[in-house]
């Protein structure tokens, strides 16, 4: 039987970001989804804090509005893996994730569900009455509209939803709020696809260096010259 899931959910207002700190309460390892660098030293003092040991940080998607990992990584010390579709992500006393491609808002988004607690944690494919924009970092529409379709609204309608974002203050939705009320992703693909077309939101103010950071897992070692420059803000020597 697993144990006791300790879980928090954290917000960084400049990006309208939740992070998500899950732990075991008998072993007290722990992982953390989706840090922001503005707040990274509060969640590690708050992993420290609860005497937790983190295990692992990890992603949902390629993030354009946040870059991090790099800077978690110099705190807690662990190497980068990467996860592939239906993989199992297992830390403590019998807790574990599992890992859904949910392509469409970026080509490499996942989510997150944590069966024996009935949450997903969906990234930007699925928000709260919305969904992530599909116009950049090889977005799809029609992807995002089947990933959401096949991986996430096919989990039984009482799992908890838990997005990358929110901008209205809301912290969680439900499978079956999502199947009702989301204002996009109820109507079908066609009607679907031309929503997504006529957003025309302006692109987010750090994606030429979150992006390919995020790309490279933040990895100071793997990014040429001018990509350390610009996300570490190194000078020319």
């Amino acid at each position: 039987m697993a144990s006791k899931l300790l879980f928090r959910q954290l917000f960084e207002a400049r990006s309208f970001t939740y992070t998500y700190l899950l732990g075991c309460t008998k072993t007290r390892h722990a992982l953390v989804i989706d840090p922001v660098i503005e707040t990274v030293e509060r969640d590690a003092s708050l992993v420290r804090e609860l005497g937790l040991d983190l295990k692992y940080v990890i992603n949902t998607h390629i993030h354009a509005d946040h870059h991090f990992r790099f800077y978690l990584k110099k705190l807690v010390g662990r190497a980068d893996l990467l996860v592939k579709h239906a993989d199992l992500i297992r830390w403590g006393n019998g807790l574990e994730l599992e890992v859904r491609e949910t392509p469409g808002h970026t080509n490499g988004c996942v989510t997150f569900v944590c069966h024996s607690n009935q949450m997903a944690f969906t990234g930007d494919a699925l928000l709260i009455r919305g969904c992530g924009r599909t116009d950049f970092q090889h977005g799809n529409a029609r992807t995002l509209y089947r990933s959401v379709h096949s991986q996430i609204f096919t989990l039984p309608s009482d799992y908890l939803i838990y997005p990358a974002h929110d901008y209205a203050g809301r912290m969680v939705s439900s499978v079956w709020e999502e199947k009702k009320f989301n204002p996009r992703l109820t109507k079908s693909e066609e009607e679907f696809a031309a929503i997504m077309e006529k957003l025309g939101l302006p692109y987010p103010k750090q994606i030429e260096k979150s992006e390919p950071a995020n790309l490279l897992c933040g990895i100071a070692e793997l990014m040429d010259d001018e990509l350390r420059r610009k996300v570490f803000g190194e000078k020319k020597q």
